[in-house]
């Protein structure tokens, strides 16, 4: 192994920071700030962060194939112009579920855009069970509902032949399979690839490497592992600075940079001098693997 160098970039300290994704053109990290309700973009040539406020808890932000950005926003999908600032709704879900809001979301290899639900938090992790779903936004913006009675609607991707689809619902403590038709979207054959140990804690955001094993960052657990997903077992452990780690993705030059966002939402003045980073975003250097490029919404 080469020697892992992990960094904090961005110090902002974000209330929950969420869904990074890495932007070619602009050589830049995408993010949120889920309470903070900010998209921000952090600048690896300037190191300087952008941040663009929006009227409602924004948990995940994705590349538009025409340009700018797709983001989920409440319970909106909606398209996000950067330089104007201008966020205009694409479509409305969960409109029956007013405590409802997005919570992660990601772009499948065909151009569609996976995001789920969940119940607002009373506090970290806990929440009315069950109100969440799992939607797909298809480039001609009609929306289909995959499946619901989920908890905490998480880390998602997809397998490096497209044959599988990887999906996380946090308080299942499970990272999960489906078959994976690339054709239609559709899901199927649900089954469980990994169950967390108790010290990794929540399962939250989630990444794939070129090697086609998965990388699941821990909530509380201060740590993102490494999965094999053929044999259902851990392969590394990375630790960092801060407890609340929510997702990862890789970007950089060649892939071989891993982002990992975090929070500091729930935490006390207390924990908050022990975790000075905590709602930093983290750079890891050194893993020795490299990740696969984010896919833009074809709508």
């Amino acid at each position: 192994m080469s020697s892992v160098k992990i960094e904090c970039v961005a110090k902002e300290g974000y209330r929950i920071g969420e869904s990074p994704v890495w932007d070619e053109k602009e050589s830049a990290l995408l993010y949120v700030d889920i309470t903070g309700r900010k998209v921000c973009r952090w600048s690896s040539l300037t190191k300087q962060v952008q941040a663009i406020p929006v009227d409602a808890p924004v948990s995940s932000v994705a590349l538009r194939k025409s340009g700018d950005y797709v983001i989920t926003l409440g319970t909106r999908f909606a398209a996000l112009k950067w330089k104007e600032q201008l966020v205009t709704t694409i479509i409305h879900v969960d409109k029956d579920k007013p405590n409802n809001r997005f919570n992660d979301g990601k772009v499948d290899p065909a151009g569609r855009y996976f995001a789920g639900t969940m119940a607002e938090e009373i506090r970290p992790a806990v929440l009315e069970r069950h109100q969440g779903s799992l939607y797909t936004l298809f480039s001609n913006h009609s929306v289909v509902k995959q499946f619901d009675q989920v908890d905490i609607s998480n880390g998602l991707d997809w397998s490096l032949d497209h044959k599988t689809f990887f999906y996380i619902d946090s308080l299942s403590y499970s990272v999960d399979a489906f078959d994976y038709d690339l054709q239609t979207g559709k899901i199927g054959n649900r089954r469980s690839i990994y169950k967390l140990e108790k010290e990794e804690s929540i399962p939250d955001g989630m990444c794939i490497d070129t090697e086609g094993k998965l990388w699941v960052a821990c909530y509380d657990g201060g740590r993102v592992i490494r999965l094999d997903p053929e044999t259902g077992k851990r392969l590394q452990t990375v630790k960092l600075p801060v407890d609340k780690t929510t997702s990862c993705c890789f970007g950089g030059k060649d892939y071989s940079e891993m982002y990992v966002t975090s929070a500091s939402d729930g935490m006390d003045k207390e924990g908050l001098s022990q975790q000075p980073q905590a709602g930093g975003i983290f750079k890891i250097t050194g893993l020795g693997v490299k990740g696969v490029a984010p896919y833009p919404f074809a709508g």
